[in-house]
């Protein structure tokens, strides 16, 4: 009987062999791996080594911190452990990229952070990495730069919608602050160089939808869904179809109220089917599907109608907002699968994906609509193991060692044209621009009114000199006295604003508004709290931005607004001493060296606390670590700009270049180690968990001494803060440094004790083994007012308080999910795993480039566990370096080397007695040298050459043997490699008698 050998790896049986024929070899294996698939094997191979190979070893590495995957089979929703919101699904299928499989990629939001909206990339739609970003910088204006008191906190991108459309990815998103939507596009999703343009206006939560004749639309809108059909070349807007369908359109439906927005929108078996989150009153967020046979609803169909009916498809557990994703099935048919998010401050907004079983053209989601947070549910795509082990451990958070050895992308690359600076009229700085601001003229000329206030010049008690004017008959928080500054203020520069205001009765304090309009919106200026019968200086800083209509600028005294109209509405008050003065311009302006590359590339994990100024900040300075420079001095001066009572921003807030990741949970620490040796008086520097809400470890530098200590800013929020005062020291948190130039921190943050908080326990050492407890405090919860609108995240940081010109110096960043409280022992069994995995492979079974990142990592691994560990943190940042490489070289292996043999095993009768004869024939390239094994005797054929054969004649010695099996070995020298391949033979018993 003829037979094929048997392998340590495993492949579906070859078709084009009789049943009986077994064969499996890694040839075939290696090729597979790099496809995905999933090996059943056969009853019986042959056995393929060489000189270098060893058995199965321990190494069997977790999954990465922000997967869920079980490494079962299974995973747990959400999929992520950390802050991805408004996520868009797009496939790219097996027949359109050259993978040859489904890929799938992610886009998410990400507002203020630089680079912004990540390309997520993969391949079982549970664990994801971060492959790309469609930009570096969404502006150079200062908005997204803090520059000038400008910032764009919980504003920036929002919402990205990432779609795949002949041959080429689309990707658009809108701004809230930074000129409305703009639609990206490339050829190479992961590579490309991305092309912007911008759409002229502002689309709430756009979804890009290809019809199937290729024309391209946008749907958005909060409260009703609109359209706009893109031109052609997608160059820009064609034509505009405002609510097709809107919520009053379903006005009764339990599931309708609250949140209607977040459109997404798929063509599915003859309906397109858009996808609505939506939040009624005294229920949780859901998701509620609209479908139609026709795309633009009231707009083609006979009577005008809308003709989108609605269904509510999920409500369990805030899984809300999100997109649909496809999966093949075998036979072309299609499933599918939600892709949603829920709130889970602090950690931020977490993606589940989420099967769904449809009937009668409708989904429902989880199991029988119900998805448990923590519920496990089977993986839709397999993978073959070696595949399973590499996705799981990609994560879209790392550890670094800051070797700058990231690699190269497109965006990095972003060519801005620096706009010159403005120049100035002197003759208008310093001075008055307003006209009769003490009222002191007979008249109140030329001050006027609006929204029905009236005004007149009161001499009953001025502030100051002989006359106020009165403000009267005001039914609303805009009516109030304004005059026009056409002409005289000037863009980039900072005015001081001030007004003296008293009001004699109503609420007992109020807050007033001095504010700026020039068409856009209502800008406030300065603002302050004015208490019942004094009069009291509203005073602050503003400054005028470069998109502002200074021919058409209108400065106004409001109080803030409110739906009902608030009580302050309709207060009469008295008004003093107005001013409006131009500061000597201090102005920042991009510079071609703030935004050019400096050399330095950062993992795609990392993203900067709005544009970086690359100036300030550097990878090469000092070899294997992050530099950062203080290149301003902060001022205090900034505010949150999206909220009405533009409340005050912190030092920490204001600091450019902070470097940040997510966080994951349910816990996580972070450490790092800080040369502060050339710091400033007025530096401070540090690691933070930070969203408005914040706690960091931190060293602050004044008269020549570091100290060490822990900040932490909880809830409420002050309107007017001091922010020497907010970031003060936590008593007894305080360590002096002395002459130490170096010091470790840690911060272990706990999500999970209880859910809903985070409390944060910082540590310090100065040799990075012995580490005393600083503090721990909280909690961090969700700032309602949604500032940020972010999960926290961990930063490092440095800013000055005094003088420019400070550094320091970060030599690592090392993750762990094992928090010191948590007492357990240093666990070294997962990095000698996969030390000793590393050592039982060959180099030349893997291409080179892998294998000598693999052997760097080996290095760090090896060199780390010579030493000395402190923290579980030191140990697992090497093993998860390590293990990733593993992983991905484990889908690399090339096909191991066989000894090609055609084996056959026959008995028969030679008088009385039974013989066994074993034929094997060299089928190979090379000499061998063939073994042939059985229970009645063995035969070695030394150097038995190509197409000849080794043969033997076994006298049994009996009249009847039992059908039984022999074995051949095979031994040859091939790619200069010894190999051997074992195979088993059948043959039939036999009776001689």
């Amino acid at each position: 009987m003829s037979v094929s050998p048997r392998s340590s790896g495993s492949v579906p049986r070859d078709p084009l062999r009789p049943v009986g024929l077994r064969r499996t070899a890694l040839a075939t294996a290696g090729a597979l791996l790099c496809a995905g698939l999933v090996s059943t094997g056969g009853a019986a191979a042959a056995r393929t080594s060489d000189a270098a190979h060893t058995s199965d070893d321990a190494w069997s590495p977790k999954p990465s911190y922000t997967s869920t995957d079980k490494a079962d089979g299974t995973y747990t929703v959400p999929i992520l452990n950390s802050d991805v919101p408004d996520i868009s699904v797009e496939r790219v299928p097996a027949a359109e990229n050259k993978e040859h499989r489904d890929v799938y990629y992610m886009i998410s939001t990400t507002m203020h952070l630089s680079p912004g909206a990540p390309v997520m990339k993969s391949y079982d739609l549970v664990n994801w990495e971060i492959v790309n970003y469609v930009f570096d910088r969404a502006d150079i204006g200062d908005a997204f730069s803090l520059r000038n008191g400008q910032n764009s906190y919980g504003q920036g991108q929002w919402a990205s919608s990432l779609r795949y459309h002949d041959g080429r990815f689309y990707a658009v998103f809108n701004t809230n602050n930074l000129g409305g939507a703009y639609l990206y596009s490339t050829d190479d999703v992961e590579n490309g160089k991305w092309t912007r343009t911008p759409l002229g206006r502002g689309l709430h939560d756009p979804s890009l939808f290809f019809d199937d004749d290729g024309t391209a639309y946008i749907f958005y809108g909060s409260g009703s869904t609109s359209a706009v059909r893109l031109k052609s070349d997608m160059s820009g807007i064609d034509k505009d179809f405002p609510s097709i369908f809107a919520a009053s359109d379903y006005a009764g439906k339990p599931f309708i109220g609250g949140l209607f927005e977040g459109a997404q929108v798929f063509h599915i078996n003859g309906y397109y089917y858009v996808v609505i989150i939506t939040w009624p009153s005294g229920q949780g967020r859901q998701v509620v599907m609209f479908r139609s046979k026709d795309l633009l609803g009231r707009y083609t169909s006979a009577d005008g109608t809308n003709t989108y009916e609605a269904r509510g498809v999920l409500n369990s557990n805030g899984f809300a907002q999100g997109s649909l994703v496809p999966i093949s099935r075998a036979g072309g048919g299609t499933d599918w699968y939600g892709m949603f998010f829920r709130d889970n401050f602090p950690i931020g907004r977490t993606p589940a994906l989420i099967p769904a079983t449809w009937q009668d053209g409708w989904p429902v989601f989880g199991n029988n609509g119900v998805v448990p947070v923590g519920g496990a549910f089977a993986k839709p795509i397999a993978l073959s193991p070696e595949e399973e082990r590499f996705e799981q451990q990609k994560s879209i958070v790392a550890s670094d060692d800051f070797a700058n050895d990231a690699p190269h992308r497109a965006y990095m690359d972003e060519d801005w044209t620096i706009p010159q600076p403005p120049a100035y009229d002197g003759s208008l700085i310093g001075v008055e621009l307003l006209q009769n601001p003490g009222f002191e003229s007979e008249t109140v000329s030329p001050w006027g009114t609006q929204y029905g206030a009236t005004i007149s010049r009161d001499t009953t008690g001025p502030a100051a000199g002989s006359a106020a004017l009165k403000v009267s008959n005001r039914t609303l928080n805009g009516s109030g006295p304004n005059q026009y500054l056409n002409g005289k203020v000037q863009r980039g520069v900072t005015y001081t604003v001030s007004a003296k205001i008293r009001y004699a009765s109503g609420p007992s304090s109020i807050r007033f508004n001095l504010v700026a309009d020039w068409g856009s919106g209502v800008q406030t200026m300065a603002s302050g709290n004015v208490p019942a019968g004094q009069w009291t200086t509203v005073t602050g800083q503003y400054t005028i931005p470069a998109t502002a209509n200074v021919d058409n600028f209108k400065f106004a005294v409001e109080t803030p607004w409110g739906n009902p109209q608030p009580a302050s509405s309709s207060v009469e008050y008295l008004i003093d001493d107005v001013s409006v003065v131009g500061q000597p311009v201090t102005t920042e302006y991009p510079t071609r060296e703030e935004i050019t590359p400096n050399g330095s590339r950062l993992a795609p994990v990392w993203e900067w606390n709005h544009a970086p100024d690359n100036r300030y900040w550097s990878l090469t300075d000092r070899d294997g670590w992050l530099r950062l420079k203080t290149g301003k001095v902060v001022t205090g001066k900034y505010v949150y700009t999206k909220l009405s009572n533009r409340d005050e921003l912190t030092w920490f807030e204001e600091a450019r270049n902070t470097l940040s990741q997510r966080t994951f949970g349910p816990r996580q620490s972070a450490e790092t180690r800080m040369d502060v040796s050339g710091m400033k008086n007025g530096d401070v520097a540090g690691l933070a968990a930070y969203n408005r809400g914040f706690s960091y470890v931190a060293v602050k530098r004044a008269d020549g001494q570091n100290t060490l200590g822990v900040v932490n800013r909880g809830q409420p929020f002050a309107v007017d803060i001091d922010q020497a005062t907010v970031e003060n020291f936590v008593p007894g948190t305080t360590v002096p440094l002395g002459d130490a130039t170096q010091v470790y921190v840690k911060a272990d943050l706990d999500f999970a004790s209880p859910a809903g908080q985070l409390w944060t326990t910082f540590y310090y050492s100065l040799d990075g083994l012995k580490w005393t407890q600083l503090g721990r405090v909280g909690p961090q919860t969700l700032d309602g007012s949604l500032s940020h609108f972010m999960g926290h995240r961990i930063g490092l940081f440095d800013y000055a308080t005094k003088e420019t010109g400070g550094r320091v110096d970060f030599d690592y960043y090392k993750l762990s999910d094992t928090l010191t409280a948590q007492n357990k022992p240093l666990d070294t069994s997962a990095l000698d795993a996969a030390i000793a995995h590393a050592g039982t492979l060959d180099r030349r079974d893997y291409p080179a480039d892998a294998w000598a990142e693999t052997q760097a990592a080996l290095a760090d691994a090896t060199a780390a566990r010579a030493g000395q560990f402190g923290t579980q943190n030191q140990i697992d940042a090497p093993e998860r370096a390590l293990s990733y490489q593993l992983a991905r070289l484990g889908t690399l292996k090339a096909a191991t080397p066989e000894v090609k043999l055609t084996v056959t095993a026959s008995s028969r009768c030679i008088g009385a007695s039974a013989y066994l004869a074993v034929t094997a024939v060299n089928d190979g390239d090379a000499p061998a040298t063939i073994t042939l094994t059985t229970p009645y005797g063995n035969k070695t054929v030394a150097d038995v050459a190509p197409g000849k054969q080794a043969y033997q004649s076994f006298n049994t010695r009996a009249g009847q043997i039992d059908a039984g099996e022999a074995t051949v070995t095979g031994t040859a020298t091939i790619g200069g490699r010894q190999v051997t391949t074992s195979y088993d033979a059948a043959y039939n018993a036999a009776t001689c008698r």
